[in-house]
């Protein structure tokens, strides 16, 4: 709140200056026309001197003083939100993201692993070579070994309930996701409807059609559309990414378990 507070007063400050700025230009301007095209001749290339000697003087902004001056102009009652979207999303979209290439595994390497503890030390050897592995797939087979004593039948059915239940861990936070993903442009269309609305009230105070007053308006109201916008991007690149990394594991999961199937059918351990 406080830096919001220093970024206003800022904005302010620097309002004030342009203006003021401005209306020393023109009272400049009113002085020159009174005089001779000679003087006004003789007096442009140092006027020009001083202005390129300015422009070069004039320090390059930053893409965060940008962002901040856009933010004060979009109006912080309707930027905060869709900022507050933009932090969630993307908080819950570096946990999926961690969680995901946890969950990834070499399925091949880990079939291997417990085609050869069967071989050497039976079902509890494979079994606790699953339980010490980490991932889901690992969780799924450990699942189906316990189940080894009941028949391969139920050992089908414990991997198919469980295979279940990590997809469904798998696709965690995803709907949260998606409704900051939805939520940022339509509070940003909101703060623009409402921004317009304002912008017309002004209007009918002033009395007058001012380009001034149009074109001010719908800036700051257009500015909560765009950042909707650009959060709403940001969000589903990731979340098509999360998506693809799912279906990924999920189909490797899926062929992983069949092959695991046909290890038990074929060793036929006790």
């Amino acid at each position: 709140m406080k830096k919001l507070i220093a970024l206003l007063t800022v904005a302010g400050f620097l309002t004030f200056g342009m203006a003021n700025m401005a209306f020393a230009q023109n009272e400049q301007k009113t002085d020159n026309s009174a005089q001779t095209e000679e003087a006004v001749t003789e007096e442009a290339p140092a006027e020009q001197a001083v202005l390129m000697e300015d422009a070069d003087e004039t320090p390059q902004q930053g893409l965060h003083y940008v962002l901040k001056e856009k933010y004060i102009q979009g109006g912080a009652l309707w930027m905060t939100p869709v900022l507050i979207c933009l932090i969630l999303g993307l908080a819950l979209v570096i946990e999926r993201v961690f969680y995901l290439n946890l969950a990834s595994v070499n399925s091949d390497k880990l079939l291997k692993k417990v085609e050869d503890a069967i071989q050497t030390g039976g079902i509890e050897k494979a079994k606790e070579l699953c339980r010490n592995t980490k991932g889901p797939l690992a969780s799924v087979f450990y699942q189906g070994l316990d189940r080894y004593d009941e028949g391969l039948e139920s050992v089908e059915k414990s991997v198919e309930s469980y295979g279940a239940v990590q997809m469904g861990r798998l696709e965690t936070n995803l709907s949260w996701i998606g409704l900051f993903l939805a939520l940022a442009p339509s509070l940003g269309f909101m703060g623009t409807v409402v921004g317009m609305v304002n912008a017309f009230d002004d209007i009918e105070r002033a009395g007058d059609i001012s380009p001034t007053i149009v074109a001010g308006g719908m800036k700051v109201a257009l500015l909560t559309t765009v950042f909707g916008l650009i959060t709403a991007i940001i969000l589903q690149i990731f979340y098509n990414y999360i998506l693809s990394k799912i279906d990924s594991i999920v189909n490797d999961m899926e062929n992983a378990t069949i092959s695991f199937m046909d290890i038990l059918v074929k060793n036929k351990v006790k």
